[in-house]
């Protein structure tokens, strides 16, 4: 429940989820083929490795603004 406490402004940590959404921003930049990994083509992967980074942006950014 609320405990009476005022959230503080956005920390700078937060910044760091701009990361993800700015890396996956302009698809021209990553709508290829090549290189492929483990047979998946770069397009695929590259957005599947961004949701793992993303995924982490968050849980640090959690542990290092939790109050």
């Amino acid at each position: 429940m609320h405990d009476g406490k005022k959230r503080g402004c956005l920390s700078p940590w937060h910044l760091l989820l701009l990361l993800p959404f700015i890396a996956t921003l302009w698809p021209p930049f990553y709508n290829k083929l090549e290189p492929s990994f483990i047979g998946l083509p770069f397009f695929y992967w590259f957005q599947l490795l961004w949701v793992l980074i993303a995924a982490a942006c968050t849980w640090v950014v959690h542990l290092l603004t939790d109050e």
